[in-house]
């Protein structure tokens, strides 16, 4: 199976989706616990919140692999990205939930992680990357949308109930000023969500890697709260009228990260 699904767009813009994959291979599948057999942590019918993009000129690159063969947003190095929060791994250990992946004596070792590094993370990256490049290279600039969504509350991770749209972009550093407020402005005027920025998701791998300003590559991340658009419990059911008014608040941050220009 392909790593990942591409439609290739003219404009400056790629959206990512790293993590609405759900394909284990089937002999990692078989070392699973049932928890992590059901994927739990998947973010669940992204790629359909984002089926838009390619319509408005956007790239729109989605992984097919669960994020339990590998994190595609994870450091490969092992550095945590928030340092003394609880981290998870490039190849994951335990669910949201604490519930162990893998039975005792069964975790994946340095040389598994290394291989499975080497089958999933880098060939991804390196298609992402091109992707980049070719924008960048036709337009002078690129702009990378990292997607994602989680459960609105995951204890493991934060504290109550995470607002519904939050945008991370380290901290100001992957982006030019301009930008940020251009995609703060889309989501401040999204009536009926909550939003945020640089709260607890700042931004993961992809974005930190990829956003270089000076180089005129800008990344963004945003995490969505998935009560806004499904049924966080299984079967995670996607809500087609629960969906409707955020996908039109992504056409709108779709929109003003394309039409952003440079000063």
């Amino acid at each position: 199976m392909n790593l990942h699904l591409l439609h290739r767009g003219d404009s400056p813009l790629v959206v990512d989706v790293p993590h609405a994959g759900t394909f284990v291979p089937p002999a990692l599948a078989a070392r699973l616990s049932p928890a992590a057999r059901a994927v739990p942590d998947t973010d669940w019918h992204v790629e359909k919140l984002y089926a838009f993009a390619p319509a408005a000129g956007a790239t729109l690159m989605v992984a097919t692999h669960s994020r339990i063969a590998a994190d595609l947003n994870r450091d490969p190095s092992g550095a945590a990205l928030y340092p003394g929060a609880d981290n998870t791994e490039l190849c994951p250990t335990r669910t949201f939930d604490n519930d162990a992946i893998y039975g005792d004596g069964d975790i994946p070792g340095a040389e598994e992680i290394a291989a499975r590094r080497a089958a999933y993370f880098d060939p991804y990256h390196a298609a992402l990357a091109a992707e980049v490049e070719r924008v960048r290279a036709r337009h002078g600039h690129a702009l990378l949308l990292d997607g994602h969504s989680i459960r609105s509350s995951v204890s493991r991770f934060f504290a109550g109930r995470l607002p519904d749209l939050n945008l991370g972009t380290a901290d100001g550093a992957s982006c030019a000023p301009g930008l940020q407020a251009a995609a703060v402005a889309t989501l401040a005027g999204a009536a009926g969500f909550t939003h945020v920025v640089n709260g607890r998701f700042k931004g993961g791998y992809v974005t930190r890697t990829y956003g270089w300003p000076a180089q005129r590559v800008h990344a963004l991340q945003l995490e969505i709260a998935q009560c806004a658009y499904m049924d966080e419990a299984p079967p995670y059911r996607w809500d087609a009228a629960r969906a409707a008014p955020l996908a039109a608040v992504l056409e709108r941050l779709v929109a003003a990260l394309t039409a952003w220009r440079s000063a």
